[in-house]
């Protein structure tokens, strides 16, 4: 004998197998929304702990510094290379050394690249020496500019180029006869800053010119 359907409170007689069903059926959704829900905060927990363990326990150092470059060991190589002595700048505590490397082609240039140590420096120098070459050559380094001017610099006589405005930032540059070679000074610093650079090698210019 079947037993009778529970009587419903609230409607007061059993429940038809369609609202059984229906109940059932909110029943199960309103259990898989919570789950749901829970498998979210779950989630977002497990991510927010994975990026705790990032932050607080990956030990982080100080960024890498920039190799240096040993600016007098691949000068004398230059020299041995060339035979020739070669222009090595100063640096003291105002510049450091990019690169510094000897160039191949039509003509040889010994070519340094400097810019400020000071990171609230800009702007950039490069020294070029030109091998067996003479002021005709500089335009190649500078888009095609001739010098405009000449300025004289602890006594010598230095070309002044102004390229302006170019693809390859070169705002200004000097350069002068050393000897058999052409020494270009072209960058992106104030005039006042590359005729500083000039001034500190003098000594090194003249020293070219007399051993011509």
């Amino acid at each position: 004998m079947n037993k009778p359907a529970p009587i419903v409170a609230e409607l007061g007689r059993p429940e038809t197998p369609e609202e059984t069903a229906a109940r059932k059926a909110a029943s199960s959704k309103a259990y898989r929304s919570s789950q749901t829900v829970r498998s979210l905060i779950a989630a977002l927990l497990a991510t927010l702990a994975v990026l705790a363990v990032i932050i607080f326990a990956v030990p982080r150092g100080e960024p890498a510094s920039a190799p240096s470059v040993d600016l007098t060991g691949i000068a004398a190589d230059v020299e041995n290379t060339m035979d020739s002595a070669v222009i090595v700048p100063e640096l003291g505590d105002f510049w450091r050394v990019n690169a510094a490397e000897l160039q191949s082609g039509a003509t040889v240039v010994w070519d340094i690249t400097l810019a400020p140590a000071a990171q609230d420096e800009r702007g950039f120098v490069k020294v070029a020496q030109a091998f067996d070459a003479d002021s005709r050559w500089a335009p190649q380094r500078l888009e095609g500019t001739a010098p405009t001017d000449t300025v004289t610099i602890d006594g010598i006589e230095w070309d002044v180029f102004t390229p302006g405005d170019s693809a390859s930032n070169i705002s200004y540059a000097l350069g002068t006869q050393a000897g058999d070679d052409y020494v270009l000074l072209y960058g992106s610093r104030s005039a006042d800053s590359t005729a500083e650079l000039a001034a500190s090698l003098t000594p090194q210019i003249r020293t070219l010119s007399e051993a011509s």
